[in-house]
């Protein structure tokens, strides 16, 4: 392996152009290893979302976009982009039925609205879910209905109507509030209302998180290239042998940091065709809160790609200086970066785990929606890997050779869609989730 790992800078030399063979010395394993054990270390307690480990990781990256003499976006004086969540705490809730309270402990509700107040109403939906249906599936098909509804659960699904209440009184955290379908969720016998009455009323948090956002601007300026990677983890775990702290060393400490390298070595090079933007999103671990904010702030139509890192630590299933690219056939970005690469010694392929929908699951997904080529570059054997969201996701678990090799195997793939040599086709709106 190590054999590989040293002989894939010459060929680099060999096969992309003097500029850029001589400016992918500058990405080194010190300067790697540096950014991924600071990331990872136990000073940012697992960066959680809305913990000091979080700002801490924000501080740090925008450090570093200032070391590499990267700019704002125009109109701002900051590379975090920092924007507003809310959480919903059900704070008071009752329930009549048929001109009878239900006791708290049988009734439970969803809603973005800060107050509801609902009265026999013959267009709001009144779902009951029998004692002989599955009762998961007929929650879940509720929960995601798009219109207000009450739900009726019979008490044989007492065990079941119980986890959900657990997990629903906790709150609920929204990018907007008073959007969206509420739900009403009742334990009872009853399935045909005369009448029935709701009173809410929900505590209302206001959150912060912050986005990190750099620049390097491109002769066309209304043109952009994405490189990205989420920074958040899941902080605080239950003990494992003492070690409470989930580091995220590979997810996502290793794709922050290689999106942060490529913002360096973009730098070095000449001035792009098009405009590139560098982002650390938050709150990837939370639902992507962090890329759907910054998807909102672009015109899509504006955004010829988006390389998104993530996971990119260990080496892939197809063997040294290889990697994989979730929705490979959405666009032909990944046919692309190949083409670029022949020859190099470095490959990028389909995703060979398609079973665990990679595409939907990374920050990539929300640009996709909107039409963009947007793809996650991953190596990490997923349906193998133990270290995945617990306490041992530690730095001494990455193969740092391979996750240096990485980060030059996708600058020179690259290369072409920054420089405008080459435009990835779109992906269809109409066969994305």
């Amino acid at each position: 392996m190590n054999k590989h790992f040293i002989a894939l800078p010459a060929l680099l030399f060999c096969l992309s152009g003097s500029v850029v063979a001589q400016n992918l010395k500058s990405i080194t394993q010190e300067k790697t290893t540096r950014l991924v054990k600071t990331l990872s270390d136990d000073d940012m307690l697992g960066r959680a979302s809305f913990t000091p480990g979080a700002d801490k990781a924000a501080d740090f990256i925008a450090s570093e976009f200032k070391k590499s003499k990267l700019k704002p976006l125009p109109g701002t004086d900051s590379f975090k982009q920092t924007f507003t969540l809310y959480r919903l705490t059900p704070h008071q809730l009752e329930v009549k039925l048929n001109g009878a309270t239900i006791a708290a402990e049988q009734v439970f509700a969803s809603s973005t609205h800060k107050q509801l107040s609902w009265k026999a109403n013959s267009e709001r939906r009144i779902i009951p879910i029998g004692e002989n249906e599955n009762s998961r599936d007929a929650l879940m098909h509720a929960i995601r209905l798009q219109e207000d509804a009450l739900v009726l659960i019979h008490p044989k699904h007492a065990a079941t109507f119980a986890n959900y209440q657990r997990y629903i009184t906790r709150g609920n955290i929204v990018q907007e509030m008073g959007r969206g379908a509420s739900k009403v969720f009742v334990l009872t016998e009853q399935t045909h209302l005369q009448d029935y009455a709701v009173e809410l009323e929900n505590k209302v948090e206001d959150l912060k998180l912050t986005n990190l956002v750099g620049m390097i601007e491109g002769k066309r300026k209304d043109e952009f290239v994405v490189f990205s990677g989420h920074y958040d983890h899941i902080g605080i775990q239950k003990p494992i042998d003492g070690d409470s702290i989930a580091n995220g060393a590979d997810d996502n400490a290793s794709g922050t940091s290689a999106m942060m390298m490529l913002a360096d070595f973009y730098k070095k090079q000449r001035k792009p065709e098009r405009t590139i933007l560098f982002v650390a999103f938050a709150a990837e671990e939370m639902g992507g809160f962090g890329s759907r904010y910054f998807s909102e702030q672009l015109n899509p139509d504006q955004i010829v790609a988006m390389f998104n890192i993530e996971m990119v630590g260990k080496p892939s299933k197809f063997g040294p200086n290889s990697a994989y690219m979730t929705g490979f056939d959405k666009s032909n970005l990944g046919e692309l970066m190949q083409k670029r690469l022949n020859g190099s010694g470095y490959s990028i392929h389909q995703d060979p785990y398609p079973t665990q929908n990679l595409f939907y699951r990374s920050d990539n997904a929300t640009l996709a929606r909107l039409g963009v080529p947007a793809h996650t570059i991953s190596s990490v054997q997923i349906d193998q890997d133990k270290t995945y969201h617990t306490v041992n996701d530690e730095f001494e678990m990455l193969d740092m050779a391979h996750l240096t090799s990485m980060i030059k195997g996708i600058a020179l793939g690259s290369y072409d869609v920054v420089f405008g040599k080459e435009t990835p086709t779109r992906v269809d709106k109409a066969q994305v989730q």
